[in-house]
């Protein structure tokens, strides 16, 4: 069974910005921000849905970082 160590608070990991190396702010799942019930589904159901071909194969978790200086949203894979 593959989990994704973000999701379940076993490591963080530290991204900085692009455009102003502010440090990133993890927002959580991509998935979780689709609709009102997407937090609640079924990880692996979500990821045929994510926009990516091969998460669900590579087992990826797509999280979104967020920078507060810049205001820009980052997506990041994170291996499970």
């Amino acid at each position: 069974m593959y989990i994704c160590p973000l999701c379940n608070g076993l490591r963080t990991i530290v991204f900085y910005c692009d455009q102003c190396g502010e440090k990133l702010k993890d927002e959580g799942k991509l998935t979780d921000y689709f609709d009102d019930y997407s937090p609640y589904m079924d990880a692996d159901m979500m990821k045929m849905v994510d926009g990516y071909a091969d998460t669900r194969k590579r087992h990826i978790c797509v999280h979104l970082f967020h920078c507060a200086h810049c205001d820009d949203d980052i997506v990041r894979f994170i291996q499970e």
